[in-house]
């Protein structure tokens, strides 16, 4: 079933956090990020069709701005015992096949998804220098079935705004996909 996201305040603080990498074993904090101008921090899994139907454009934008100061990381929070393809392997397989150019982490405990509010997959947030939230949404308004074309869109804007020195648009669609696979008794309140 689709969810929306849960819109994150704008100006929030990013939660702090520390994952491993699926792919590289290293682990990953705000910290890691230090040096960049901007952090998109996105919620992703394997199996969800909503992920699976913009995954390609998320692997195109971990490219366009690899070297643009932009910080990404990609976040599976889902319960991978009781869906096995969000398990850290399957993971790696992802991640290796769609060449990210960014880490991809597995929050197991699911604390980082209750921190940061996500709720769906994909979950969009972009954070500015100082780790202000400036950006929490959709990539575009393409949806599985809908015929509307990948171009990542307004996930786009707000990130060459940011990186541009300029405000984002505030006006911001929620996220839609699959609900996050909350382990029993995990799910936020």
């Amino acid at each position: 079933m689709a969810v929306e996201s849960f819109m994150l305040p704008l100006g929030a603080s990013a939660p702090s956090f520390t994952l491993r990498d699926v792919v590289t074993g290293q682990v990953y904090g705000l910290d890691s990020f230090a040096s960049s101008s901007a952090l998109l921090v996105m919620f992703i899994c394997r199996h969800c069709p909503y992920v699976v139907h913009v995954e390609q454009e998320i692997a195109r934008i971990g490219r366009d701005y690899h070297k643009t100061g932009l910080g990404m990381i990609a976040i599976s929070s889902n319960d991978s015992k009781s869906y096995p393809d969000d398990a850290p392997p399957r993971l790696k397989e992802m991640a290796e096949r769609l060449a990210f150019t960014f880490p991809f982490c597995c929050d197991d405990t699911q604390e980082v998804a209750k921190a940061y509010r996500a709720a769906c997959t994909p979950d969009f947030f972009l954070f500015d220098r100082q780790r202000q939230l400036v950006y929490r949404g959709r990539l575009d308004e393409s949806r599985p079935g809908n015929n509307r074309p990948v171009t990542g869109r307004d996930l786009r804007t707000a990130i060459d705004a940011v990186l541009g020195g300029t405000p984002v648009n505030p006006n911001q669609q929620a996220s839609i996909g699959c609900s996050i696979k909350w382990k029993p008794g995990n799910a936020p309140l």
